[in-house]
């Protein structure tokens, strides 16, 4: 009598990571780039770098060639305020679902419920390489724990979901990741989980995972020592205020962690209301510009055109628009990242004002 895969439908091949990374390989050029956005990521949640980590972009990547034409834009804006803004654009190709809904490039990229993974994965992969190779730093968020070895060698930073942060499983993939990773407060708001997280990816750890040629395999890592909390609200509430970010930073100093926070203007934080979103990212700026050095970044969801729609068949797709949650669009986004911009050069003339305490 058979007793496993009772309810499994069929099992598929998967495309092993190597042989995407052969196909799609990345360029020497592009992986200098990489290096050299994580090192300045690292160096704004280390202190050495004074200005702000801004990871902006669509709820999710949908449309490839929309999504190249928004990282265009962003390229044009990340020269203008590189000074003082270290922007990120936002790739999220995974996206955890409450319930049902579509579950992002990966999964389904044909937008159609035909879960062609392996297209999926292709499409991703060099979806990532076209911003890479623009010179703009990618973000990801990581769901499924076997992902990263297709895409990781070109993310510059990662995080990981208010519905994953308590999962052991994304720690421990977390300690091995090759870039800074931020954890965000569960989604019923409580920050202690995040900061648990942070501490627990900063250690070595042993688990299951995969190798590049698609091999079974026990994973040890070293830890992660550059992670970091996300303030994004929850149901309790919003948390981007002046207190819910002192708290924090309280907290995590209680526990031997840096003082370093990135607050998310969406979510939780804007009550799903990404018309919101402008003022959260304002209120944020004015915390920065008062001169708040425990707020190393902000988050954001923006897209060419506001608003979102849904996937329907038969009926054609807004272009540039979120088929995920609800985005900013292109020309509200502009002036923000301008003020933040704005915001941090506030914050040098405060701290240069400020008289040194005599050793």
């Amino acid at each position: 009598m058979q007793t496993r895969d009772l309810r499994v439908e069929a099992i598929k091949p998967m495309l092993a990571p190597a042989m995407l990374l052969e196909q799609l390989p990345l360029s020497e050029e592009a992986s200098v780039a990489v290096s050299r956005s994580r090192q300045a990521v690292e160096g704004v949640l280390n202190g050495e770098d004074d200005r702000v980590i801004v990871v902006v972009g669509p709820c999710s990547i949908h449309d490839p060639a929309a999504g190249l034409d928004y990282a265009r834009r962003l390229k044009a804006l990340a020269g203008e305020t590189a000074a003082d803004v270290l922007i990120v654009m936002r790739v999220y190709f995974e996206k955890p679902r409450t319930t049902v809904g579509w579950k992002g490039l990966i999964n389904d990229p044909h937008l159609n419920g035909t879960y062609a993974l392996n297209d999926g994965l292709r499409m991703a992969r060099r979806f990532l390489l076209d911003v890479v190779e623009m010179g703009l730093p990618a973000g990801c968020e990581f769901l499924d724990p076997i992902s990263p070895q297709f895409i990781a060698d070109a993310v510059s930073w990662g995080a990981i979901g208010a519905r994953t942060t308590e999962s052991q499983v994304h720690r421990e993939l977390a300690s091995g990741l090759s870039m800074p990773i931020g954890f965000k407060n569960g989604t019923h708001g409580g920050v202690q989980i995040a900061i648990d997280a942070v501490r627990a990816a900063a250690h070595p750890h042993s688990f299951f995972g995969v190798t590049e040629h698609g091999l079974a395999a026990i994973v040890n890592t070293t830890g992660n020592k550059d992670c970091h909390v996300i303030l994004r609200g929850g149901d309790n509430g919003p948390n981007y205020d002046g207190v819910s970010v002192r708290n924090t930073l309280a907290a995590l100093e209680k526990v031997g962690l840096p003082r370093r926070v990135m607050v998310d203007a969406s979510h939780g934080n804007s009550d799903k209301d990404h018309s919101r979103q402008p003022a959260v990212a304002l209120d944020i700026a004015g915390q920065i510009a008062g001169g708040e050095q425990g707020i190393i970044g902000l988050m954001m969801e923006s897209f060419l055109v506001e608003g979102r729609q849904d996937l329907r068949p038969g009926v054609d797709l807004v272009y540039g628009q979120s088929v995920t949650d609800a985005c900013m669009g292109w020309d509200t986004t502009v002036p923000v990242l301008r003020a933040v911009a704005e915001a941090v050069r506030a914050r040098r003339s405060v701290r240069m004002a400020t008289p040194v305490a005599a050793g």
